[in-house]
């Protein structure tokens, strides 16, 4: 290809192609210093890992609109714990959240609802508040998403809006 006349090559110098470098590099292979052997770890603050968890964000802004709230509750600390649960049982199928996580996590907890049980609204108020600040109260958000059982997790969508009404300590796992 032929260079424009603005170039800054003299017309006089050899024509420049590609050539490939004298020695070739060895293959790519596992071995950096942060890099976790075997399954992730488990623990106390530790979370659920999985692939995109990023995308709940944009799950859970677009969800705000069908939170129902009562008096002193606050859609940002809904959304942030819920996010979480929803989090953890995306983690448990191995795959990135999808709306139908926090549809289970908001269902269980009633927000899906506009009359749930009056019991129900006194623990989660007192659950959910300020948990919307992740830097105060992460262990507040971890603890929701840790209380959340693993059968619970599993069910669809809609098994836990038949559900929750009746059977909401069950499917949340609180115990009084």
């Amino acid at each position: 290809m032929a260079s424009p006349r603005f170039s800054p090559v003299p017309p006089d110098e050899p024509v420049r192609y590609y050539e490939s470098p004298d020695s070739v590099p060895e293959s790519w292979s596992l071995g950096r210093p942060g890099e976790i052997q075997g399954r992730q770890p488990e623990g106390e603050r530790l979370g659920y890992q999985g692939p995109d968890q990023g995308y709940i964000i944009g799950l859970a802004k677009r969800a705000s609109r069908r939170v129902c709230v009562t008096a002193g509750e606050d859609v940002d600390d809904v959304l942030a714990g819920c996010s979480l649960i929803a989090l953890r049982r995306a983690s448990l199928f191995g795959r990135a959240p999808m709306v139908h996580d926090l549809n289970v996590a908001l269902g269980m907890w009633g927000y899906l609802s506009e009359t749930p049980p009056a019991d129900l609204i006194a623990v989660r108020r007192d659950l959910f508040v300020g948990v919307g600040n992740v830097a105060h109260h992460y262990k507040e958000g971890r603890a929701i998403a840790d209380m959340a059982p693993t059968t619970t997790l599993k069910m669809s969508p809609l098994e836990v809006a038949d559900q929750y009404f009746a059977h909401w300590r069950s499917l949340t796992g609180f115990s009084a």
